[in-house]
Formats: C-alpha cells, sequence, structure tokens
C-alpha cells in the first residue's frame, strides 16, 4: 500500500431529489457541493439516482405479460429525464467539482446515447473537472431490472486519489461477495455506497463490509417524502399507498474496524461533515488483509471481467 494523505475531509451529502427533473436535480446538486465545499469537504458523496429521483412504488404498468399505456407515459417522463453521460447535467456538476476543487462522486439514471436503455450509474468528478470512468450497476434489484438495464461495461472502476483508491458498488451490489471482493483486490481504502436502503438491517450489512474489507464504508442514501413526485402521474393509486416519508435517509460513515465515524442521520435532508483519520486504514490490516496476506490465491482466486 502506497503512503496516503493522513487525513480526508468528506461530506455526505442526504438530500431530496427534484423528482423527474434532471436540469433541477443537476443544479441543487452544484449548490450542495459548493455548500459542501464552502466547509472544507474535499470528497463529496451523493446519493443513488439523486438526478432524475429514485421512482420507489411505481411499476410503470408494468405485470407479468402486460403492461399499460399510462404506465408508458410515466416511464417516457422517467427516461426522458435519465441524462445522457456526458451531457449537459455533466457539464454542471464538473464545473461545480472544478470550482470546489473536490472530487464528487453521484448517482445517476444513465440513459445510453445509442441503445436509449437506462443504466443505474455513479459518475464520480475530479478536483480538475474530469469525469472518471462511470460505473453501470451490476444487477438491479427485483422489480428494478423494469427500469434499468444490467451493466454491459463500467464493472469495477477505482479512483486514484491522495487517500488511495476510491471505488463504488450501488446499493444491493454490496450483498454480492464477489463484486466486494473485486473491490477489496483493488486495495480500496474509501467504498463508497450511493443507496436507497434505509432498513435497519442495511446499517449490519455496512458495518460487517468496513470490517471485513478494512476501508471506510461510506453509506449515502436518499430522503424524499411522498409529496416530491411530480403531479400528473398516471399512478395515483401506487403512490398513495407510500408512505408520507418515503425514503428516511439514514447516511453515516463507519471507519475500517466497523465503528461508527458518524451515526446515521434520519428523516431530514442534511450535509454531513467527517474528518477520516486515512491511518486507521493500514492499521485495520495488520491483522487482517483481505487481499493480502489473509487471502489463499493458490486455494481461491477471482476471476474479474474488468469491462
Amino acid at each position: 500500500m502506497r503512503d496516503i494523505s493522513p487525513s480526508c475531509k468528506l461530506a455526505v451529502i442526504q438530500s431530496s431529489p427534484c423528482m423527474f427533473n434532471a436540469a433541477a436535480c443537476a443544479e441543487k446538486a452544484a449548490g450542495l457541493i459548493a455548500a459542501a465545499a464552502a466547509r472544507g469537504a474535499q470528497l463529496i458523496v451523493f446519493p443513488e439516482l439523486f438526478i432524475p429521483g429514485y421512482p420507489y412504488g411505481m411499476t410503470f404498468g408494468f405485470t407479468v405479460g402486460a403492461r399499460s399505456d399510462p404506465g408508458r407515459e410515466d416511464w417516457r417522463l422517467y427516461c426522458a429525464n435519465s441524462i445522457v453521460v456526458p451531457g449537459p447535467e455533466t457539464r454542471l456538476l464538473s464545473e461545480a467539482a472544478r470550482e470546489a476543487g473536490a472530487y464528487v462522486s453521484i448517482g445517476v439514471s444513465e440513459r445510453d446515447a445509442v441503445s436509449g436503455t437506462l443504466y443505474n450509474s455513479n459518475l464520480i468528478f475530479l478536483p480538475d473537472g474530469s469525469l472518471c470512468p462511470v460505473h453501470r450497476k451490476l444487477k438491479p434489484t427485483g422489480a428494478e431490472r423494469v427500469v434499468w438495464g444490467d451493466a454491459d461495461r463500467g464493472y469495477f472502476p477505482v479512483v486514484d486519489t491522495p487517500w488511495g483508491p476510491v471505488g463504488s458498488l450501488i446499493c444491493w451490489e454490496s450483498y454480492m461477495p464477489l463484486a466486494r471482493a473485486a473491490l477489496y483486490e483493488k486495495g480500496v481504502s474509501l467504498y463508497i455506497s450511493p443507496n436507497t436502503n434505509d432498513n435497519p438491517e442495511w446499517q449490519h450489512t455496512i458495518r460487517h463490509i468496513a470490517l471485513e474489507g478494512r476501508c471506510y464504508f461510506i453509506n449515502a442514501d436518499l430522503f424524499f417524502t411522498r409529496s416530491m413526485y411530480p403531479s400528473g402521474l398516471h399512478c395515483p393509486q401506487e403512490l398513495s399507498r407510500l408512505p408520507d416519508i418515503v425514503c428516511r435517509g439514514g447516511s453515516c460513515v463507519v471507519d475500517p474496524f466497523g465503528h461508527y465515524v458518524t451515526e446515521p442521520v434520519w428523516d431530514r435532508e442534511d450535509i454531513i461533515l467527517a474528518e477520516l483519520d486515512m491511518s486507521l486504514v493500514p492499521a485495520s490490516r495488520m491483522e487482517f488483509d483481505p487481499a493480502g496476506h489473509y487471502s489463499r490465491p493458490d486455494a481461491l482466486r477471482l476471476t474479474v471481467d474488468d469491462r
């Protein structure tokens, strides 16, 4: 492990997207990037699908073997507000990252410029504003498969930073043991998890992964309410069944020993600040290094297609 900077000033953005409005989401994100940078953040992390929001509870008229025209209209709106990468939204975010002089990670619904398929993707911008390789979610979870396709590239990109390699797995990708191992093999010191997981069991998961990977786990979750859905959607019965607070958040940071650096934040928007002691990463690997001295490559090998 090469030498790394001794501390990282992190901001986790637990915020509400402007649902189904890509331009407004990007503008809001740019403002939040500036606000976090003004408070000293060097790494700024947004949740899953901050652009244009997570369509929780919606079926888009899909049932097994059938679909509906009104559902297709809602799909058209969501698709139109999923972003092509690069595009005007990424240019705005790039400029915000450059002005902030910070690394910025943000989840988006990405619309493929050629095929039109949507992907649940995570973008990372460098402090000079350049966009790193895009990570597309390997396997959308459950009914998410109606909305987003399986990743066809961008499986396990990592970004070289002053604090060591940074990688991301989106939401339930972190339940895929081999996907986690693929990041561990790249030596990640900061494991970014953009997600929409406010269930209590998730908190056990993230503490385990930080301890297993001997890395900081950055848990970035959405907060949004039923009232934030756009008017005019063709699924009022589906939306009426949702609770007032659809996603409670729970964003937090866990250190390489599985302890909270910041406790989970619930039921509100917030910019969660933390100064990470990066010396804990090499120190934690003294007795357990998952891809080093505590691995058995003679007995266990992982083959990764790293497109």
